[in-house]
């Protein structure tokens, strides 16, 4: 191996990088404003939920159950009608998401110690989202009985009760933003490498360069560690990059070792590079290697690999398919360290598959690589 040679083609490869002044901000200024966009728009939190009350009992009863709704921060009122027929003209225009009906005697119910009942009507379109509206919904029930018997019976229950005192770990506050801000972070470095390591080799066979290089002394191995030495500085800058806007700019601290990130980073990279690597010897042109990562790689790693859905919740099939998914024990090792702070002792299964699946793709595609040269 020679070590000029090498040389060589890697100050080609950044020269071509740095000149090209349409692919810099795709590779150093897109993962931001991806992470930012994503960070923002990829919140499963519940807040302000727009709703239409149906008060067809007004007494202080009823207001001070309201009150409960709109103090918890998660609804809003947006209508007020006394009429219950027109209730489904605002949920099947789409104006609220929820409805809150008090019927009449109410109050009066209330003050005789005898069951009271309302009615939620929630917009189920989105089950997930009606799912979650209708959890709150229930807290706050739940707090409003307690709050009544508390005032009726004196504070003094009759009878014994059990109270859970719960504590979320790892993430106290239940941001969504911080469990998926980490996972969009998996998806930057494998969209960003894997695009540009197999739309860099599918540029040089359009422009004839790849057939020169070919005639040239240099050996094939050589070629391949040209190539993808220069866009694995590129991974561990975006890594940098998109981790300096999760701390700074989302306020998601790192509670475990940013050198293990890196290095486990380097791992999947492994994986990355030679999905971009296959990608390119299947390829003949610059469009058709961005279709092919993007639809035949990249989203089905996405949709099964635990970014999106539960692995849990798939079928069996589909979740034995994600066992081969590097993805997936990358995206473990990614909200790990960040989230929990463990360390190598707890993650080295999910290290070792994803060092062994990032070897062997990265062989086999440069031995396949390397055959299309020969």
């Amino acid at each position: 191996m020679s070590i000029q040679r090498i040389t060589a083609l890697l100050k080609k490869e950044f020269g071509q990088l740095f000149k090209d002044r349409r692919l810099l901000p795709i590779v150093f200024l897109a993962p931001v404003i991806q992470l930012t966009l994503l960070g923002f728009a990829a919140s499963l939190d519940l807040k302000n939920v727009s709703m239409v009350l149906c008060d067809l009992d007004k007494t202080a009863t009823s207001r001070s159950f309201i009150q409960n709704f709109t103090n918890s921060g998660y609804f809003t009122i947006e209508y007020a009608t006394d009429d219950y027929g027109s209730i489904q003209q605002y949920l099947d225009d789409n104006k609220v998401s929820m409805a809150l009906v008090i019927p009449p005697r109410f109050g009066d119910k209330v003050l005789r110690k005898e069951p009271a009942t309302v009615q939620i009507l929630l917009d189920g379109s989105d089950g997930s989202m009606a799912a979650t509206t209708m959890g709150y919904v229930n807290q706050i029930i739940v707090r409003s009985s307690t709050q009544i018997l508390t005032e009726v019976l004196g504070g003094k229950f009759p009878v014994g009760r059990v109270e859970a005192e719960t504590r979320a770990w790892y993430n106290p506050s239940l941001k969504s933003r911080n469990f998926m801000v980490p996972g969009v972070l998996v998806l930057i470095l494998l969209i960003t490498t894997t695009n540009l390591t197999a739309m860099a080799i599918v540029r040089e066979k359009e422009i004839g360069t790849l057939e020169q290089i070919m005639v040239t002394p240099i050996k094939s191995y050589e070629l391949i560690l040209g190539k993808l030495i220069p866009f694995t500085i590129v991974g561990f800058t975006n890594v940098g990059v998109v981790i300096s806007v999760m701390v700074f700019a989302f306020g998601i601290p790192i509670h475990g070792s940013v050198l293990l990130l890196f290095l486990l980073s380097g791992f999947f990279l492994l994986t990355s590079l030679g999905v971009g690597l296959f990608v390119s010897t299947i390829s003949r042109t610059q469009q058709q290697a961005m279709m092919t990562a993007i639809f035949f790689m990249m989203m089905p790693m996405m949709y099964i690999s635990g970014f999106v859905f539960p692995i849990e919740n798939m079928p069996k099939l589909l979740q034995y398919l994600s066992l081969g998914i590097p993805m997936r024990y990358y995206l473990v090792i990614i909200r790990s360290i960040i989230l929990k702070g463990v360390g190598l002792g707890t993650l080295w299964p999910e290290a070792v598959m994803l060092l062994l699946m990032g070897v062997c793709i990265l062989v086999a595609s440069a031995l396949r690589f390397r055959k299309k040269l020969d």
